[in-house]
């Protein structure tokens, strides 16, 4: 049976100007290298200067993506764009992209996932391929995140930071089954009644103002390690695959022993798993595609790999995206 899928034929990844190590970080908050390292693995992030917005690190990232794949923004048709700060309330910051890659046609806006952004807008991007709606996308995910930081909250300031990456998708033809290259498949949850474990305490039409990010971390931690697990043998049991088929496991960046746990819940060694945490920090829904772009470069992954991302994110939401590379 031949069927429509999509394809990842390109990455592209970009960070702010300016590396803060936990040393710098300590300097104005009252925390230390030590006490960060031990409890993330975070031993840096990237903070966005004052002039570097969201959509400045899409477009860059979208650009690098769009380069390595030989195409112009005029080639495609689709941009889904993930991110919780975006640079207006409105429009879509997607659309600030679309005009700045030159990008006539088609569709592009905004999904608002926090952390599982980039793979709702993945599988946004992929059924909408799949239907015949575009023939090729960009999906992003772009976060300026440290402008919605309490900095006096050590708690959560000391864990995020700022970036952007992106995928050049294209449609292709394949038979249907594990061996066909591209998006084999994306699962898709959310559960609004933890809403208050992880949120940013303003919004327009609560406060009227920006607000700060608000969580309980041993409650976030305890649902991340259960739902990415989870999340992630529901796309190998979908597939007929087990745990021992996948190549390379692209978690969501949040910190690293997140990331440990949901590996010995699923039985993954972590030579099998990506993880840039220790430099990028969590950059919410940039996180997944700032770790693929790292991988791909290197060299670790290859055509052929089986690649499965997984992420959690406030609301709660979680997601999978499994593909061969």
């Amino acid at each position: 049976m031949t069927v429509r899928r999509s394809r990842i034929v390109a990455c592209g990844s970009a960070l702010p100007r300016r590396a803060v190590s936990n040393l710098e970080l300590a300097e104005t908050v009252d925390t230390s290298d030590e006490w960060i390292v031990q409890r993330t693995g975070i031993r840096q992030r990237y903070i966005a200067g004052p002039d570097e917005k969201t959509s400045d690190l899409a477009i860059a990232a979208a650009r690098a993506a769009l380069d390595r794949a030989g195409l112009t923004g005029s080639e495609i048709d689709l941009i889904v764009l993930a991110t919780t700060t975006p640079d207006n309330t409105f429009p879509a910051t997607a659309s600030r992209v679309q005009a700045a890659l030159g990008m006539v046609g088609g569709v592009a806006f905004d999904v608002q996932a926090v952390c599982s952004g980039f793979v709702f807008a993945l599988s946004t991007a992929d059924n909408m391929m799949r239907l015949g709606q575009a023939n090729r996308a960009l999906v992003i995910g772009a976060e300026t995140f440290t402008r919605i930081l309490d900095w006096n909250d050590r708690g959560t300031c000391v864990l995020f930071g700022d970036g952007a990456g992106a995928v050049v998708l294209e449609a292709s033809l394949g038979n249907g089954d594990a061996d066909d290259r591209g998006i084999l498949s994306t699962h898709l949850r959310s559960d609004g009644r933890l809403h208050d474990a992880l949120y940013v305490d303003g919004g327009v039409s609560s406060t009227g103002t920006v607000g700060h990010v608000r969580m309980e971390g041993r409650e976030v931690f305890k649902h991340a390690v259960t739902n990415m697990a989870e999340c992630a043998e529901i796309a190998l049991k979908a597939n007929g695959l087990t745990v021992d088929a996948v190549d390379w496991l692209v978690p969501h960046q949040a910190n690293r022993r997140i990331i440990e746990a949901t590996c010995r819940k699923l039985g993954l060694p972590l030579d099998r798993v990506i993880m840039c945490v220790e430099r990028h920090a969590n950059t919410s829904a940039a996180s997944v595609p700032l770790a693929l772009d790292e991988a791909v470069t290197d060299g670790r992954i290859k055509p052929g790999d089986m690649v499965l991302m997984d992420a959690m994110g406030g609301g709660f939401t979680w997601g999978s995206a499994l593909a061969r590379w």
